[in-house]
């Protein structure tokens, strides 16, 4: 059996490893970075790959099953991430495949209907989570965020959930996809609620709000892909999370700009009461009749208008983003 290995896979190689997947009932995507094929007498019988740390496209010919062959691209796989300096490994798949993936390694983060979610490292969430302070006083609350970059708009919504909570828990996306960096957005949060002596701030590491590599191969609703990934999300939220940490609120900001964040939330009121979480909707802060929004400081910070976006942000990241402007 040989070998055969892709960064990424291309041309004729590539097609027939796509229609391998779709004989498998599986698509290709977009994004893959390696793949690894086993190959007999020329033709795909296993085939899988890998995007970011996350392991995706996994699939066996059903004449080959049985043999070993997934352990086989599973290890492959591994070794590259190993070489790439990745030390931490994620899988999406059909929960009916659990028992496949516990023998190879992977164990269960969390679980829907239509996902389940796994990672290399044994209790790898509740460790994660298990460093997080526990909060001083009930109730508690939390709100996860974005921030590209802080606004006045986000810090009150902050202020008027701690206002209503004994702890609040403020979760900044980890993942790095926005404007500004990860760890740049977390410290103007730190800096900007360190007056609130009832606030923590964590970043959401490699757990929540993770949509970037998040692989729709085997979902056969494609239209229905957003969803899942959002009750994914939020069911990683409500047991690996609020329900350790104590959280009974979480606080989310009306949203009249975007549809995707709307679809969302939505979806965050239906299924989040479920696990004994109230959500809690506020309207947007607004100056001069207008919302704030991170969008509007990006655009007014790419045109220079400094003056303009003042009023919209924290002095933190006012005085933040004079410094990037200047480099």
């Amino acid at each position: 059996m040989y070998v055969e290995y892709g960064s990424p896979l291309n041309g004729r190689r590539l097609l027939e490893t796509v229609a391998f997947l779709n004989r498998s009932g599986l698509d290709c995507e977009m994004g893959i970075e390696f793949s690894v094929n086993l190959l007999e007498d020329g033709k795909i019988v296993a085939s899988g790959s890998m995007q970011d740390n996350v392991l995706k496209c996994i699939a066996v010919s059903k004449d080959c099953q049985g043999e070993g062959l997934a352990a086989k691209i599973v290890s492959e796989l591994k070794l590259e991430a190993a070489l790439q300096g990745k030390t931490h490994l994620f899988l999406y798949t059909k929960p009916e495949n659990r028992s496949l993936f516990d023998a190879l390694g992977f164990y269960k983060v969390a679980q829907t209907e239509h996902i389940l979610l796994m990672e290399d490292l044994k209790n790898g969430v509740a460790q994660f989570v298990s460093k997080i302070p526990k909060a001083k006083a009930q109730p508690v609350g939390a709100i996860v965020m974005n921030c590209n970059p802080f606004t006045n708009g986000h810090l009150d919504l902050i202020a008027n959930a701690a206002a209503e909570c004994g702890f609040l828990y403020i979760f900044v996306v980890s993942e790095e996809k926005s404007f500004f960096s990860a760890q740049d957005r977390l410290r103007l949060v730190k800096e900007g609620t360190a007056h609130l002596p009832n606030v923590a701030v964590q970043p959401t590491g490699e757990y929540l709000i993770s949509s970037a590599t998040f692989p729709v191969y085997f979902i056969k609703e494609k239209d229905r892909a957003a969803e899942f990934n959002s009750a994914l999300d939020l069911t990683v939220f409500a047991e690996c999370f609020a329900g350790p940490l104590g959280i009974t609120r979480r606080y989310v900001g009306c949203e009249p700009f975007c549809p995707v964040t709307r679809r969302y939330n939505r979806q965050m009121q239906r299924l989040l009461p479920e696990h004994g979480i109230t959500v809690i909707e506020r309207p947007r802060f607004s100056i001069g009749g207008e919302a704030v929004s991170a969008s509007r400081v990006r655009r007014l910070f790419a045109e220079g208008r400094f003056e303009e976006l003042r009023p919209l942000v924290p002095e933190v990241t006012y005085w933040y983003l004079m410094e990037v402007s200047a480099k």
